[in-house]
């Protein structure tokens, strides 16, 4: 009914007045136009080429591709604060596709030799032939069409059909994905589907959100039956998102638009993180049905219309901490109770809202909540989308009554800003914590225990990223809570050595050099992304960039786990998905002693002698001597802890451990840790071992052994 640049045109509706902040667009390649077409137009799932935009939805533009125009399209809704996911089927395409004609061992066929061509629910969908995914091949090419459409600006995608296709593909295909844009989301299409299905790929097959069925559930029994479903998954498993309607489903306003404007209220106010989604149209009350092999009408423009409500529900879900990640949903209504009534708990607990929800609209229904729950929803004054307040009746015993007219909905509070944070404020801050946890990981892989103040630390490090940065990279283990604790009390990190190399835009004209023991930190004024790309070798290294404050964005590599040597840099705003600015960083990995080691170990030096050492100090006469080759003794000077027993000044050191010897225990199977097993080697401090060690049937173990002289302190840390 459109193209990509009338898409791009109706932006500022969606995102801006509508409030919406994912645009899913149905498939957008070729589909036949003659052999074995279905319908006026055929279907958009009977794709014949995943990776081609349907001429169709293109404008004739002189200056501009297909490809160009869509990179535009995801720029655009990018640059409003949005996300584009696209629907991807790869169970199936269009008869006559590229792969049908080019490898027809690709697909299913019947015992009679005939092409085969899936369904579900009882129906055969005969414009669409199946594909079997069985050759490893197939699965090159199908990760391939995704990371291209990532390429253009795409951040998720709906898998149609997914649980038609192996768990094994979809576990391939999520790591091959995220491994270049870990960000990337994957919706399952589960609806046809049994309910492990689903279970197992949200568990096991790398996927994070499904489509719930709520939509088909309409007595008040069956919606609370479902929604204790739906919730119990979304906490355990991923979201489960609530879409008010689909294209496979007769459109809501067809009942009227009460139906309509309950049934969105419905999804949105008992969605968990804010997973609830609606049809384009479903604002301007259309009533014809979607049919994908045909053009149909979205009543664009319509005088009556819910344009105001769903903006506002929308609102609501973008800025109330009770419908953000972490927040408890309890339902206080009974299950054969015609009103639905939810309390939602912010993750903080400081603030609480009441959802009431009648799912009759046909008549008036009542609810009694007891004293202590309506004591417990802090006896709500006003409806927060913007309604006027439901009649509410007390009795003598406490509890209060509530008369709820024919399909009304309502979120009740107390007051209509939130007590605790809020808003975007609030996104930023759990975004700010997440780039903490995930730096001192990086370098503390016990991370941080105790009880420090999580939320006055990421205040100081989205003001001081770069400080932050540099005191978790520099500064000894043994300090831990209450260093950053006087941190925070201070307003600022302790001044350590910087161990933050600053990557911007402008450095693409020279090599930026990277030391062991530093970071390499980009920041960009917008939100972007970065791969390293090691030429001839994989994997790579993505990162996505957080905001830590207004026009600061930043993206941190931890250099002691990259690999040696000249790395391309490829930085690409998110603004600007198909503009990408190359670059080369030079990593001075301290990978020579590893070098060396490869070649002693594999016979290439004849003196065993000339091995390499790491030596580990503490800052007061205590040392570590230990060969690469850990657990061998060289010389009467190795040793695991050679102490400095006086407490000030240093003194003759007394050797009191010699060496260790290392095993691993893999899965029952007892493994020597040496030279035979030896992957890689960095001096540190702390100094790395990493050992590939075998753990059986064909499974192998990445295992990371750190030794550290404790400063000022005469221990030796093994871990």
């Amino acid at each position: 009914s459109g193209t990509l640049w009338d898409l791009k045109r109706a932006l500022g509706h969606i995102v801006g007045r509508l409030g919406c902040r994912i645009v899913h667009l149905l498939p957008i390649h070729p589909t036949p136009t003659t052999f074995a077409r279905f319908g006026r137009y055929g279907s958009p799932y009977a794709s014949l080429d995943w990776a081609a935009i349907d001429p169709a939805l293109v404008e004739f533009d002189r200056r501009t591709t297909g490809e160009e125009q869509f990179c535009e399209l995801t720029a655009e809704a990018h640059r409003l604060g949005a996300r584009v996911f696209l629907d991807l089927g790869i169970n199936h395409t269009g008869w006559g596709s590229h792969l049908y004609e080019t490898r027809p061992q690709w697909f299913r066929r019947q015992a009679d030799g005939c092409f085969a061509s899936p369904g579900a629910w009882g129906t055969v969908w005969k414009d669409l032939v199946e594909l079997e995914h069985c050759d490893p091949e197939l699965g090159k090419e199908l990760a391939e069409v995704f990371l291209l459409w990532c390429r253009r600006g795409v951040d998720g995608f709906r898998c149609d059909a997914g649980y038609m296709v192996p768990l094994s593909l979809w576990r391939y295909i999520t790591a091959r994905v995220r491994r270049e844009f870990p960000s990337t989301i994957f919706l399952l299409e589960g609806l046809g589907g049994a309910w492990e299905v689903t279970e197992q790929l949200l568990s096991e097959g790398g996927m994070q959100w499904a489509y719930s069925e709520l939509f088909q559930n309409y007595s008040g029994d069956q919606v609370s039956r479902y929604l204790d479903y739906s919730l119990r998954q979304s906490g355990r498993l991923g979201l489960y998102l609530h879409y008010s309607e689909t294209h496979d489903n007769s459109r809501l306003a067809s009942r009227g638009a009460a139906w309509s404007l309950l049934r969105n209220r419905l999804c949105g106010l008992a969605s968990v993180s804010g997973g609830f989604g609606f049809t384009c149209g479903v604002e301007w009350l259309a009533a014809e049905k979607i049919i994908v092999h045909q053009r149909t009408g979205l009543n664009w423009g319509s005088a009556e219309n819910i344009v105001e409500e769903l903006a506002r529900l929308n609102r609501l879900l973008a800025g109330h901490p009770c419908f953000f990640d972490g927040a408890v949903v309890e339902r206080l209504s009974g299950s054969g109770s015609t009103v639905l009534a939810l309390k939602r708990v912010s993750r903080e607990g400081r603030d609480c809202v009441l959802v009431l929800v009648n799912t009759d609209v046909r008549q008036s229904a009542g609810l009694l909540l007891s004293a202590s729950d309506w004591e417990s929803v802090g006896k709500p004054r006003l409806d927060l989308l913007g309604q006027s307040f439901p009649r509410v009746q007390g009795r003598p015993d406490g509890s209060v009554e509530i008369e709820l007219g024919p399909g009304a909905a309502y979120c009740l509070g107390s007051a209509l800003e939130p007590v605790g944070l809020w808003g975007a404020a609030y996104r930023r801050r759990q975004s700010v914590k997440a780039w903490m946890v995930e730096a001192i990981q990086a370098v503390r892989p016990e991370g941080l225990r105790g009880d420090f103040d999580v939320d006055g630390l990421a205040e100081l490090a989205s003001r001081q990223p770069l400080e932050f940065l540099a005191a978790v990279r520099s500064l000894p283990s043994g300090s831990g809570v209450s260093l950053w604790n006087a941190a925070v009390d201070r307003g600022e990190f302790p001044r350590v050595f910087p161990a933050v190399v600053l990557w911007e835009l402008g450095e693409e004209r020279r090599v930026v050099p990277t030391p062991p023991n530093h970071w390499l930190v980009f920041r960009d004024r917008e939100a972007f992304d970065v791969r390293l790309r090691w030429p001839g070798k994989d994997p790579h290294c993505c990162v996505v960039s957080t905001e830590l404050s207004d026009g600061v964005h930043l993206a941190c590599v931890d250099a002691d786990r990259q690999r040696s040597g000249r790395a391309i840099v490829e930085f690409r705003r998110r603004s600007k998905p198909a503009e990408i600015v190359k670059g080369e960083a030079l990593f001075l990995f301290a990978d020579s002693a590893g070098g060396e080691t490869r070649k002693i170990f594999n016979g290439e030096v004849e003196n065993p002698l000339e091995a390499p050492m790491v030596l580990l100090t503490n800052g007061r006469g205590g040392m570590a001597r230990l060969a690469v080759d850990f657990g061998r003794v060289k010389s009467k000077y190795d040793c695991l802890l050679g102490a400095n027993l006086h407490a000030e000044v240093p003194m003759d050191r007394h050797i009191l451990a010699k060496r260790a010897r290392l095993w691993a225990n893999a899965d029952g199977m007892l493994v020597p840790l040496g030279k035979g097993n030896l992957a890689s080697f960095s001096p540190g401090p702390p100094a790395r071992w990493r050992y590939l060690v075998c753990a059986g049937k064909g499974r192998w173990v990445l295992l990371e052994v750190m030794a550290e002289m404790m400063e000022g302190s005469n221990t030796t840390v093994i871990r």
